[in-house]
């Protein structure tokens, strides 16, 4: 292949490791989707079937569903913070099904929960910038050495998309500027 539809090596334990770093940036901000919709177990799913696969799962069917769930919860809540949440959510299940076509779109799978847990927590603080800045910060510790180096494997963050968009694009520069150790 030639150009932007290159591959990329990934392996299993790649996937697993983007998909850990997705669900543990979207673990932190549940509690705002929840606190909109109490019942509603969608995303909640969509993080455990993250995790399931981050710690050793298939990759399958019920992810896959899970993170649709998601992503219709998300449209079901009744803020705007609450859908975020539950978008982050949808990324975390999403990030299992990384592609290796080597081209810009790809990272959102691998930093799509960053960014909607970031302007989630903006939107709680009054869309305030700063906070969701301090949350792209937390989700720069997360990130693993193998995070890190999958990302590197892919073009930088495209551009549009709105705040999350360039919430994305923030969190891809401040993780490429890492060293990899190994």
């Amino acid at each position: 292949m030639a150009g932007e539809m290159s591959e990329t090596a990934l392996s299993k334990q790649d996937l697993r490791e983007v998909t850990a770093f997705a669900a543990a940036c979207a673990e932190v901000v549940l509690e705002v989707f929840e606190s909109d919709q109490p019942d509603d177990l969608r995303p909640r799913d969509a993080i455990s079937a993250a995790w399931e696969f981050a710690r050793g799962g298939e990759r399958g069917k019920v992810l896959r569903d899970r993170a649709w769930a998601a992503l219709k919860a998300a449209k079901s809540a009744d803020t705007a913070a609450a859908r975020e949440a539950a978008r982050a959510a949808m990324s975390a299940a999403g990030a299992a099904y990384l592609h290796p076509l080597a081209k810009a779109t790809q990272v959102k799978h691998i930093l799509g929960a960053g960014a909607h847990a970031a302007r989630a927590a903006e939107l709680v603080a009054g869309d305030d910038p700063s906070v969701g800045v301090e949350h792209l910060e937390r989700a720069l510790r997360r990130a693993t050495p193998v995070v890190v180096d999958v990302l590197k494997r892919f073009p930088t963050a495209p551009s549009g998309g709105g705040r999350v968009g360039e919430l994305i694009r923030m969190l891809d520069a401040d993780l490429r500027s890492l060293a990899v150790a190994g």
